[in-house]
Formats: structure tokens, C-alpha cells, sequence
């Protein structure tokens, strides 16, 4: 029974911790797009970027 008095203030404040931490995430922005970046892996580019091959430009 004596735990009791350790164990509850203790979850409080880890309880604390989680709701300040939560609360810091959604401030920070953390959660303003969660689909965009799960798009924009699908999402082809219009141009290939060119890569300069050195074996190709020995007569320049």
C-alpha cells in the first residue's frame, strides 16, 4: 500500500511529461502535413537531371 504514494505522483508526472510533449509536437508544426511526403515519393520529376559522362566529352 506504501507504493501507492510513489507510484501515483509518479505517473502524474510522467503523465505531465507525455501532455508537454504532445503539446511542444503540435506547436512545432510536426503534424501540419502528413501526407505531402507520401506523395511526393510518387511523384516523378518532369526533367532527368543529366549527368556529364567524361567518356563522352574526350574530343571537346
Amino acid at each position: 500500500m506504501n507504493i501507492l504514494y510513489l507510484l501515483i505522483p509518479l505517473g502524474l508526472v510522467l503523465l505531465g511529461i507525455a501532455i508537454w510533449a504532445f503539446m511542444w509536437a503540435v506547436r512545432s508544426g510536426q503534424f501540419d502535413d502528413l501526407e505531402g511526403p507520401a506523395h511526393r515519393i510518387l511523384m516523378d520529376d518532369d526533367e532527368p537531371t543529366q549527368v556529364d559522362n567524361p567518356l563522352q566529352n574526350k574530343d571537346k
